[in-house]
């Protein structure tokens, strides 16, 4: 199990690959470390931005979004190849993906279909946000393609891992499309070169797989009208997958009406009745409806 690069040490690796790198704001302290583990460290995941220029693109990812609060990634690498870095610790980038990825991953074997989001990835993997639109058209320059490489492998390189150890969000989460406009398989084979090629070393033992975690009941005043949470989104999934979703569309962040009636359905479900089952959360029925960690 790999302990996470300290910010000095993730600095002086990708410097010493050859990658110019600035240092954003107070990133040395910038996580959701609040929010969960960060470690022990897997992989490192590709993505891209779904933006337009170098510095719009760094504060959308150091800020992030109301629904989803920022750091975003580690790092931003930007169509010039300088690497942004905007966090250190766990960031909001990888979301929930597929265990046998994870697992495949740890032994770096061939990768699974991702057809599961049952894992937090934001625990286990670096994550670096590229600058492109992902419309398939906009171009990848080349020297932007170089610092993809070169960041992923400087990392490898610091952990002692393969090429197989660098994926694509795109291959951890179901219904994800980045990095978009080259192939991962592509870039590391780059990686691949760049660390030297050579055999991938010994087989490793299967790893066991990850505990999963789990969000802490927020308390019943939490679910009020006008409350907005990635929480209450990740809730409404749950249900779905439980069969106890009565959505038309969502789920969505807001607390709704929707969301009512749908945890009064998992809660008459565990057989709850009556005002136990009005549909606003308790302990007992959250803790056994296992929110995923957001």
């Amino acid at each position: 199990m790999a302990t996470p690069l300290t910010a000095s040490q993730l600095v002086k690796v990708l410097r010493d690959e050859g990658l110019q790198v600035v240092e954003e704001r107070s990133w040395r302290t910038h996580n959701r470390n609040h929010k969960g583990p960060w470690g022990p460290m897997h992989g490192v995941m590709i993505h891209h931005t779904v933006t337009e220029g170098t510095q719009n693109s760094v504060d959308i990812c150091y800020d992030g979004y109301s629904s989803l609060p920022g750091p975003l990634c580690h790092g931003v690498i930007a169509k010039d190849g300088t690497v942004h870095l905007v966090g250190n610790g766990r960031a909001n980038h990888a979301g929930l993906g597929d265990d046998d990825v994870l697992r495949a991953v740890i032994n770096e074997t061939a990768l699974p279909s991702d057809n599961e989001a049952n894992t937090d990835g934001n625990r286990y993997f670096y994550g670096f946000e590229c600058v492109n639109l992902g419309n398939g058209s906009d171009p990848w320059p080349a020297v932007q393609l170089e610092a993809i490489e070169k960041a992923a492998a400087a990392i490898c390189r610091a952990h002692g891992w393969t090429y197989r150890s660098v994926i694509g969000h795109k291959e951890w989460q179901p219904g994800k499309v980045d990095p978009r406009g080259f192939t991962m398989d592509s870039m590391r084979a780059r990686i691949k070169a760049r660390l030297g090629g050579g055999p991938d070393g010994p087989s490793k033992p299967p790893a066991p797989k990850p505990p999963a975690t789990f969000e802490p009941f927020p308390g019943a005043a939490f679910f009020a009208p006008g409350r907005r949470s990635p929480i209450i989104t990740a809730m409404g999934k749950r249900l779905v997958a439980e069969g106890c979703g009565r959505y038309e569309e969502g789920p969505s962040p807001d607390w709704s009406e929707a969301d009512r009636k749908s945890y009064a359905a998992w809660q008459r479900k565990l057989g709850f009745a009556g005002s136990d089952a009005d549909g606003i959360p308790g302990k007992a029925s959250w803790d056994k409806l296992k929110v995923p960690n957001v």
